[in-house]
């Protein structure tokens, strides 16, 4: 790991004291950070198809 990196991301860009970087775990660093493995904002295809399974209906 690039922990220079890591240390100016966490404390340089998330603003944390050096205290609460070293007492993440790397997997909570890594979704502080916007991890590739981390969910995706939902796009207009899921977002229509999720329509079509559920319409809105008046009830």
């Amino acid at each position: 790991m690039d922990w220079p990196a890591l240390m100016r991301a966490g404390m340089r860009g998330l603003g944390m004291t050096p205290r609460d970087f070293w007492a993440l775990t790397p997997a909570e660093l890594m979704l502080m950070l916007g991890s590739e493995d981390a969910a995706k904002p939902l796009g207009r295809s899921r977002l229509e198809e999720l329509a079509r399974k559920f319409p809105d209906t008046v009830g």
